[in-house]
Formats: structure tokens, sequence, C-alpha cells
């Protein structure tokens, strides 16, 4: 329910917010990836201009997760490993209760 609350309060403004962003910015703006030549129509692209922002906002998503993905790689590394070695502990300690019970299964009842 509160999950609900939240989308209706906040996403659904925010919803409406970009929509109104989306038709104000409809014009066709050009993005001149040639700094030396901007007039150069091989290296430029036209499209609406909301359309160059959104991707400018989703190249920008995709790199820091990226960056963030590759900072935390040593963490991860180190929870494979601390992983592993839980397993490695678990398995002894199977090992040494089996053997512990063989060891009272052996003594005799008195």
């Amino acid at each position: 329910m509160a999950k609900k609350i939240v989308n209706l309060l906040i996403l659904l403004p925010l919803g409406i917010i970009l929509i109104i962003f989306c038709v104000a910015n409809r014009q066709s703006a050009t993005l001149a990836l040639n700094p030396f030549r901007p007039e150069d129509q091989v290296l430029s692209l036209h499209a609406p201009l909301f359309v160059l922002l959104f991707a400018a906002l989703i190249l920008g998503l995709l790199v820091g997760a990226a960056v963030t993905w590759f900072n935390q790689g040593k963490h991860r590394k180190r929870a494979r490993s601390q992983s592993l070695e839980a397993v490695r502990w678990q398995a002894e300690a199977d090992k040494h209760r089996t053997r512990a019970e063989q060891i009272a299964g052996q003594l005799p009842s008195p």
C-alpha cells in the first residue's frame, strides 16, 4: 500500500513534469561532435532537444553505473573469497561433527 502512495505522490508528478518538458522542447537542435568544424554535417546530430537531453541522461547513468561496478570489484572479490572460506569451514565442522558422533556411538553405555 505504501508503494502505491509513493508512486502516486512522487512518480506521477515527475512523469507529468517530464511530459510537459518533452512537449515544450520539441524544437530541433544540432549536436556538433566536431569541435574544430561545428558546421560539419557528417559529425553532427539533428534531433529534438528533449531526445538529446534524455540520451545524455541515460549515457551518464550507464557510465556512472559502470564506474561504480568497477570500483566495487574488490568488495565482490572479498565477498567471494569469504564465502568460499565459510563453505570450507562448514565442511570442516561437519567432518568433525560426524567424527564426534562416531566416537560417541562407539563408547559403551554405563
